[in-house]
């Protein structure tokens, strides 16, 4: 649950509540909670402003997961699908997007600007096999450039993972890694 709740907001509204509460024991001169007020909520709604701004949101299921794939990805998935998973799907806080490290390594982001953008995700099945599909959105890196880096895509998300690319519309791409063992 905490993965799907952003800090961000949680510093913001009880550092604001707290600020609030000062202002107004201040007003009141209720000297003990002017002092939690300005001391605690002052700070806090600091933390949380800046936690909100290097907020990275979390990625989204493009379709629901059917229940048989469910049950496939607890039998097959690799470690790595499932870390890619559960690292997408939750806040982030201090990166430009998700898995931009893994991009620039696999030379898939030139520079920020032209950076690849992970839109949402979807789990299938593929030949029986666990498939967990990426979609990105890739305006200014061509599907020849990830087709050329597919090889090396199997071989940074590790041993059991084999990958498919397409392209369902121009400046999209699908990156499906799929369970092989």
């Amino acid at each position: 649950m905490l993965r799907q709740t952003s800090l961000g907001t949680i510093g913001l509204v009880i550092g604001g509540l707290l600020t609030i509460t000062g202002f107004v024991a201040y007003a009141t001169e209720n000297a003990t909670l002017n002092l939690v007020g300005f001391f605690y909520g002052i700070p806090i709604l600091l933390g949380g402003f800046a936690l909100k701004a290097s907020e990275l949101k979390p990625v989204t299921l493009s379709q629901p997961t059917p229940p048989d794939v469910l049950k496939l990805r607890e039998q097959t998935a690799t470690s790595t699908q499932n870390q890619i998973r559960q690292d997408i799907m939750r806040y982030r806080y201090g990166q430009d997007a998700h898995l931009d490290s893994s991009l620039e390594s696999l030379g898939l982001s030139p520079s920020n600007d032209e950076r690849p953008v992970l839109m949402s995700l979807h789990e299938m099945e593929v030949d029986g096999a666990y498939a967990l599909v990426l979609q990105f959105d890739s305006p200014l890196v061509s599907f020849e450039t990830w087709q050329q880096k597919r090889e090396k895509i199997e071989k940074f998300f590790g041993p059991g993972i084999r990958v498919e690319l397409t392209q369902p519309e121009e400046e999209q791409v699908d990156v499906a890694l799929i369970a092989t063992s």
